[in-house]
């Protein structure tokens, strides 16, 4: 089918309940919801049961499940299409920790498929904001093996062995499948990764429910998961030239740039054969389509079918995540 209806499509939110939310994803963000501890906005999703449903334009209360299998490689793209076929293959999100998060892990490809009938979950962080001394926890602070970090997690001295990174806004993270990590107290972040929910957590900070129960630990799982010789390269640095494409992170599944846009009107051109998606993490921008204009503010997000050649953005000042494959 020809994809006639060309514009820059907005979801509505899919709103988390976390154990460690908190309210910024309101109170920045302006996400609208009555969650008290609000942990997780999912901003695109084709995750089972929770598939975003569009809530701008021509196509307003369709799912984005239903126009992948409608209009095809014109949605993602030729390559992306033959690759996914009718799935969509990137899963975006805000993420408020008020508390810490569970220590975790998520498996490659291979292992979540075989176990899970899932895609593996590589993935990024952008920090938006951290209270004074967040940290977020990526790696380990010493060579690893498999039977030191077991005596740790037996003895529940694994922070002593995990890489504790201070951070602040404008900071960005590569997490590779395999390897250990955690979301700090005090940070906001936006989060890019593969179509996955699979997660692997191995310790938990002794903490119980409001049921006064522990949560579920993977140990099990866990252990063939993790990679212990990983090298201490998830840090991202980027340039932030205004009104230029600064690369952030290139990988197999997903390529993320930053754009800071300063009293300028870019011209676009889709070349990637990629849908592209932008992510609004400061400021306001504008982005025109044939006539259709839409505006993306911080914490929202904004999806550009592959069909859509060219187009503009326009602001006086804003901050954009490009993201496509």
């Amino acid at each position: 089918m020809i994809f006639k209806k060309r514009y820059p499509i907005k979801f509505q939110p899919i709103f988390k309940e976390k154990i460690w939310g908190g309210n910024k994803l309101k109170s920045v963000l302006g996400k609208k919801t009555s969650i008290e501890t609000l942990g997780e906005s999912w901003e695109i999703s084709d995750v089972d049961d929770d598939v975003s449903i569009v809530a701008n334009g021509d196509f307003k209360g369709q799912s984005l499940q239903s126009l992948l299998k409608e209009y095809k490689s014109d949605f993602i793209g030729i390559k992306n299409y033959q690759t996914f076929g009718n799935k969509f293959p990137l899963l975006i999100k805000f993420i408020d920790a008020k508390e810490d998060l569970s220590i975790q892990l998520h498996p490659n490809n291979e292992l979540a498929a075989k176990r899970h009938n899932s895609f593996g979950k590589t993935e990024m962080w952008y920090v938006m904001q951290a209270d004074i001394d967040a940290n977020l926890i990526v790696g380990f602070n010493e060579e690893m093996t498999s039977k030191k970090y077991l005596k740790h997690l037996s003895s529940k001295t694994l922070p002593d062995i995990l890489n504790f990174d201070k951070v602040k806004s404008g900071d960005a993270y590569f997490i590779d499948v395999g390897r250990i990590h955690a979301i700090g107290a005090g940070v906001m972040l936006a989060e890019i990764q593969q179509t996955s929910d699979i997660t692997y957590r191995v310790y938990d900070w002794d903490r119980v429910g409001v049921n006064g129960n522990s949560r579920d630990l993977h140990n099990d799982l866990a252990i063939d998961a993790i990679n212990f010789n990983m090298k201490d390269d998830f840090r991202i640095s980027y340039s932030k030239i205004e009104n230029k494409t600064n690369k952030l992170v290139t990988c197999t599944y997903f390529t993320v740039n930053y754009l800071s846009i300063q009293f300028e009107k870019l011209s676009k051109k889709n070349t990637f054969d990629s849908f592209i998606i932008y992510i609004c993490v400061e400021g306001e921008a504008t982005i025109e389509v044939e006539g259709f204009i839409e505006t993306i503010k911080k914490g929202e997000t904004i999806l550009m079918p592959a069909a859509i050649s060219s187009f503009q953005i326009n602001a006086e000042s804003a901050e954009l995540l490009e993201v496509y494959i």
